[in-house]
């Protein structure tokens, strides 16, 4: 009845468009639909047949032209392309999606892929291993941009990289350790790290803005938090891998500027240690290291002294 119903008042509309506009059941109304060939019985209009004849043809067209554009859009390859500069449609072949590579497949950017997931214990996706940064290296001297065709360098005169790691603070014992910064555990400190390793906020922003200014993956992705081999380790084996990497690609510490960001401990008598750690194992000089220490104003984790940070800046010059 709904559709009977509309598509009365569709044909009305098309052969009888004064008498919809004037209210219904009256002598305008009346009138209009004798002027327009449109007979009634009483008060309810009745449609010419030369009327429903031209209504039935025009839905049998309307029906006809959808049902055609529907089967050629869903057994067509092709669509309506994006208005060109000359103001007007065209039509262009849109090729099927195709399947995305696997891993097999994929040219990683820098050397060898590494291993699979499948023949590494342990490793979840993305991760690399702590050996696994050498397959990340450049493979050749230059490189072409792609926008400009213009032949680069892989392995400029300066790299610069930044690094930053927080750690939660609380009790020795739920923590399991002590608190370790830059390779020194803070004396008479009654707080400790919480973290798979030792949690040496330091070394890990260190190490991360070594493999930064290396391109490498970062520290997560080397020496995954899963491994039970690195549970409580010594973050110095972090910064001595990172370096390895960076000696092996040809570069070299050219200066390192560190900021400690913590309520508590106090690390003031300790600088001189953790700058001596620093020097050593990156194989450099004093006057090539920097050590600043903040609080954070008691605001938020930090500054309340249930959290530490630790930013680097690392700067490295071909040798």
């Amino acid at each position: 009845i709904f559709f009977r119903v509309q598509f009365f008042r569709l044909v009305m509309h098309m052969y009888a468009p004064n008498a919809m506009r004037v209210p219904p059941c009256t002598n305008q109304y009346y009138a209009a639909l004798e002027s327009e060939h449109v007979g009634y019985t009483g008060s309810q209009p009745q449609l010419s047949l030369s009327a429903v004849a031209r209504a039935s043809l025009c839905t049998l067209v309307a029906l006809t032209g959808f049902f055609a554009c529907g089967l050629y859009v869903s057994t067509s390859q092709r669509g309506l392309a994006v208005p060109s500069s000359q103001s007007h449609w065209t039509v262009t072949t849109v090729k099927p999606l195709q399947a995305l590579p696997t891993t097999s497949s994929v040219v990683w950017p820098r050397g060898t892929a590494p291993q699979p997931q499948t023949q590494i214990a342990g490793l979840r996706d993305g991760d690399v291993g702590e050996r696994g940064g050498e397959a990340y290296f450049p493979t050749s001297d230059t490189e072409t941009v792609a926008a400009t065709g213009e032949e680069l360098n892989t392995e400029p005169a300066i790299r610069i990289g930044h690094g930053w790691d927080i750690h939660r603070l609380s009790s020795v014992e739920e923590a399991g350790q002590g608190c370790v910064i830059g390779g020194v555990t803070v004396p008479n400190c009654d707080l400790g790290v919480v973290a798979h390793s030792d949690g040496d906020v330091l070394y890990h922003s260190l190490t991360d803005g070594i493999l930064g200014a290396l391109g490498l993956p970062d520290i997560g992705q080397l020496f995954p938090d899963n491994d039970p081999r690195w549970r409580g380790a010594a973050s110095e084996a972090f910064v001595e891998e990172a370096r390895r990497l960076m000696e092996k690609r040809g570069y070299r510490i050219m200066n390192v500027d560190i900021t400690l960001v913590l309520q508590k401990p106090r690390v003031a008598p300790i600088k001189e240690a953790m700058k001596a750690n620093i020097v050593r194992t990156l194989h450099t000089i004093p006057a090539r290291v920097n050590i600043k220490a903040r609080t954070h104003e008691k605001v938020d984790s930090i500054g309340e002294g249930r959290a530490l940070s630790c930013h680097a800046v690392v700067l490295l010059e071909r040798i």
